[in-house]
């Protein structure tokens, strides 16, 4: 008997309308456990090379994992990916909130979508059914329209929903699918994927039971948990205040990114920002994922200057540091409002902050003139301005639309002149709201991340646990198993990208099972929750591996497509200082990053001048079949 999965993948062909059922066998979930690994087989074996990510040969990937929809904290998320528009390789994202447990309930550990769709349809899955319903009458709304629209059509509204808005049917490169109205699978522009199939939503309902090995330790373990939260010993800031608490003390590390990663004062305004500032005035409560006690995600409602719709959540910290600090916004209302923009129009609110900040600071130097941003005086600070463009992205209108809704490196070219050195991504996928002039490692990550710069699977604080009064985790494998200790932050050697490594691996191996990062499970609790739930003498080492094989498929993949290590580099403005604060005297040294890079690609088993996984790796990691997605010598 198989725990905590049921081996059956729903394969669903939208060309010919097809809806199949596979049957992969217990080696297959163990090898992969589901998320990333899963997603990278798909991929490698089934996309041709070159495919267009917008064309019917890509295939999107739902991919939750063997612990998604486990009633415990965390145990909530699913991975979404694909062949990205945004990087032209490997795309992934993940995403909580009710529809990977609602997946698993109606009986179904993952859906492979392939092919197009000749007219908008969604996708109605519920207790081992599936079918294609037409979703022309949907196409063009809001998520919420969508998702209020399948629920009274469908009589039931405990559906959960993975969807898109207007922003992935008019294939915004950053578009993201959106779990219900606030979780987001934001990174990777799979949005766009989906809306480039002509899939509008999956609807999912399922009241079957997920067995487990040993029900009586996940009920132990579950309450604990969500005892010690309700006592405050565990994720007390998460759970009162969620990300973005005392931005104060991120810009005495340089950690805001502040006006395009340009500047480091923003002290006011970073206390503006804080969730401890704004929350008291504009926040209705705090919700949560399926079964999850620390209940992290803000719900905001306001009137004024913006009516802010409290349907779609509040701000996270990515979104309060991209579409404010990064711009130079320090209204919450007004980041509130944009926020529930990008959810209304399923567009990734780190890449349209960091689109605007570009667009801002060319727009300030006069490369880009009045008429080329469509009469908006689109100036750092200016809050109205930034939500009019947000609004113009997710509506993909002719002109300064058109403009922010490609990947930076594509509107970097259009813009010209200076655009490009100050455009802050990695292989046209923005960054995130950590700075790798502060957290080293994190440069490391960066370079090196097989989706471009990403936080979700990169070192988040240089080998240090800074705390959970930062909203942060506890500390992660390496320190709980004793392999590392605290290391200097000025360092690049191979202490550091050893670090960079164990971290990178560990949040890997949690885009896999998946499981929530903010969750402060430690190691051997997370090796408990394995063995409870599937009965398997699993390992800590044996989770690292599993993070270890995602990572190098995903990399496979890309050298196949023909991402070189010559993309495994970070932007111009990354190598010098902030004009001012804590990083002014900064910036990360070119030729040690370039070293660092590179020890990286021998400690993880890669040639070391070119990045690309060796065959004795694959051999070693169990993934042989993929010897032959290597690029030819």
């Amino acid at each position: 008997m198989a725990f905590s999965f049921h081996r059956k993948m729903l394969r669903v062909n939208l060309t010919n309308r097809t809806i199949s059922i596979e049957e992969p066998n217990d080696a297959f979930y163990r090898r992969n456990m589901g998320g990333w690994n899963v997603i990278a087989e798909v991929l490698l074996r089934e996309v041709p090379v070159g495919a267009d990510p917008l064309g019917p040969e890509n295939k999107l990937v739902f991919a939750p994992g063997v612990l998604t929809g486990l009633p415990l904290s965390g145990a909530s998320r699913n991975a979404v990916g694909a062949k990205s528009p945004l990087t032209g390789g490997f795309g992934a994202a993940e995403a909580g909130g009710g529809w990977g447990a609602e997946l698993k309930q109606a009986g179904f550990d993952g859906v492979i979508v392939e092919g197009v769709s000749a007219k908008p349809v969604y996708l109605w899955i519920h207790d081992g059914q599936a079918e294609l319903r037409d979703a022309g009458h949907l196409w063009g709304h809001t998520t919420k329209d969508t998702q209020d629209t399948i629920r009274e059509e469908l009589d039931d509204r405990r559906i959960q929903c993975a969807l898109i808005g207007p922003g992935g049917e008019n294939l915004v490169s950053y578009a993201c699918v959106l779990n219900g109205l606030f979780d987001s699978a934001g990174r990777t522009g799979m949005g766009a994927v989906m809306g480039s199939k002509h899939l509008k939503a999956i609807a999912v309902r399922g009241t079957q039971r997920l067995e487990v090995a040993d029900q009586a330790k996940i009920r132990e373990m579950a309450r604990g948990m969500a005892q010690a939260v309700n006592a405050g010993e565990k994720a007390a800031g998460m759970h009162q205040w969620g990300t973005g608490g005392d931005l104060t003390g991120m810009v005495l590390t340089g950690n805001l990114p502040t006006r395009n990663f340009r500047d480091g004062d923003f002290d006011e305004g970073a206390e503006r920002l804080s969730s401890q500032t704004y929350m008291p005035v504009i926040g209705k409560g705090m919700e949560g994922c399926y079964a999850c006690a620390v209940r992290c995600k803000k719900i905001v409602q306001a009137e004024a200057p913006f009516q802010v719709d409290p349907a779609y959540g509040g701000p996270e910290y990515e979104t309060v540091a991209s579409l404010g600090s990064c711009c130079g916004v320090d209204d919450a209302v007004a980041v509130s409002k944009a926020s529930e923009l990008c959810n209304a129009y399923s567009i990734d609110t780190i890449g349209t902050g960091v689109n605007i900040a570009l667009a801002m600071e060319c727009y300030e130097q006069g490369i880009l003139r009045p008429e080329d941003v469509d009469g908006l005086d689109l100036r750092f600070g200016n809050g109205e301005a930034m939500v009019a463009a947000v609004e113009k992205v997710g509506r993909r209108t002719p002109g300064l639309g058109e403009l922010l809704a490609t990947d930076l490196k594509t509107m970097a070219r259009r813009i010209g002149a200076d655009a490009a050195r100050i455009a802050m991504q990695v292989k046209g996928q923005a960054f995130p709201m950590h700075e790798p002039r502060f957290k080293r490692a994190l440069a490391i990550g960066y370079a090196v991340s097989p989706t471009g710069a990403d936080h979700c699977h990169s070192l988040h604080d240089a080998g240090m646990d800074k705390g959970e009064e930062n909203g942060l985790r506890a500390p992660s494998v390496l320190t709980s198993l004793g392999i590392i200790e605290p290391i200097e932050l000025e360092s690049l050697g191979p202490e550091k990208v050893r670090a960079a490594i164990y971290h990178t691996l560990d949040q890997t191996s949690m885009n896999c099972t998946p499981m929530c990062l903010f969750v402060p499970w430690t190691v051997e609790e997370k090796v408990e929750i394995m063995r409870a739930a599937t009965g398997w003498d699993v390992t800590a080492y044996e989770l690292m591996k599993v993070g270890e094989r995602a990572y190098t498929l995903a990399k496979v993949f890309n050298a196949r497509e023909g991402i070189t290590a010559d993309n495994d580099v970070l932007p111009e403005r990354s190598y010098g200082p902030t004009r001012n604060g804590t990083l002014e005297d900064g910036g990360i040294d070119r030729e040690l990053l370039q070293e660092a890079v590179q020890t990286f690609y021998g400690m993880m088993g890669w040639d070391e001048e070119t990045g690309v996984p060796t065959a004795a790796k694959l051999h070693e990691l169990d993934v042989s079949w993929a010897v032959e997605y290597l690029p030819k010598k």
